[in-house]
């Protein structure tokens, strides 16, 4: 073999050895974790310009795979809005409120992953715009809301969209 195919033979076997680490370590990348933020005192709702933190009862947000970060001022108008056939924009993650660890009537932090919280429909107590679901990262938390405040409990997956129609929800709002 020549000097010149020798070196070549050795660059090509650098250059895929190298190509195959590039490869392998974008496998085992990690993709960067959505958090969920705080709204400030000017958040509003995307759904309808109302102010989030005057209102009672959970918020959501949905973040959106460009970037974009969406707040609701109620758990209806966030499931609502996820749950719509005509919804185009493809979601990174969706967020609500742990009722088990804040205060109702005014609930700070304790976000959590709204695909996999615990859901009560019916109870007594209301959101921004009426009936709302309240939610709670455990099941033990969400039986004692219920025994207080009654309602039936759901899961993520068993909540349809007629179930958050908000159809007539202004009729609720008595800040209008």
């Amino acid at each position: 073999m020549k000097q010149s195919e020798g070196k070549w033979f050795r660059f090509r076997h650098i250059l895929a050895f190298g190509m195959m680490a590039l490869l392998l370590g974008g496998c085992s990348e990690k993709k960067a974790t959505v958090q969920a933020i705080e709204p400030t005192r000017e958040a509003m709702c995307a759904l309808d310009g109302m102010l989030l933190l005057d209102y009672p009862g959970p918020k959501g947000q949905i973040v959106y795979k460009n970037g974009e970060r969406e707040f609701y001022c109620d758990t209806v108008e966030l499931l609502s809005i996820y749950l719509r056939p005509e919804q185009k924009k493809a979601i990174r993650a969706i967020f609500t409120q742990d009722m088990g660890k804040t205060d109702w009537n005014e609930p700070r932090d304790h976000w959590i992953d709204a695909t996999k919280a615990y859901y009560v429909q019916g109870s007594d107590l209301h959101g921004s715009m009426g009936p709302t679901f309240a939610t709670f990262a455990n099941k033990k938390d969400a039986e004692a809301f219920i025994k207080q405040h009654g309602g039936k409990l759901l899961r993520f997956e068993e909540i349809t969209i007629d179930m958050v129609d908000l159809r007539g929800r202004a009729k609720h709002d008595n800040a209008m």
